[in-house]
């Protein structure tokens, strides 16, 4: 059961980083992927909530932490002074 391992570091990983800057990119088919600038906002057994801004609004939007490891999803984190790594989804 190597998978289950592989995600249950994936959310002890992202919840380390709640409350911190991230950089999202979501492969969305077709072509057509997601890129935003928002806050890890909460972990939750099954999914992660990452909050962003769209002009005036505040929105949020969640993801499974197996779209981690399928590379569906790609989350890095922002650093202030150093730029910005990426979170592991594998190790």
């Amino acid at each position: 059961m190597p998978e289950v391992n592989a995600l249950a570091r994936i959310r002890e990983d992202l919840k380390e980083m709640v409350g911190k800057p991230v950089k999202l990119r979501a492969n969305r088919g077709r072509k057509r992927v997601f890129e935003v600038d928002g806050i890890l906002e909460q972990t939750y057994p099954h999914v992660f909530v990452v909050r962003w801004c769209d002009r005036q609004t505040e929105r949020r939007t969640s993801y499974n932490y197996a779209d981690l490891l399928t590379k569906e999803v790609e989350l890095s984190l922002q650093e202030e002074d150093e730029g910005s790594h990426s979170a592991s989804a594998t190790g």
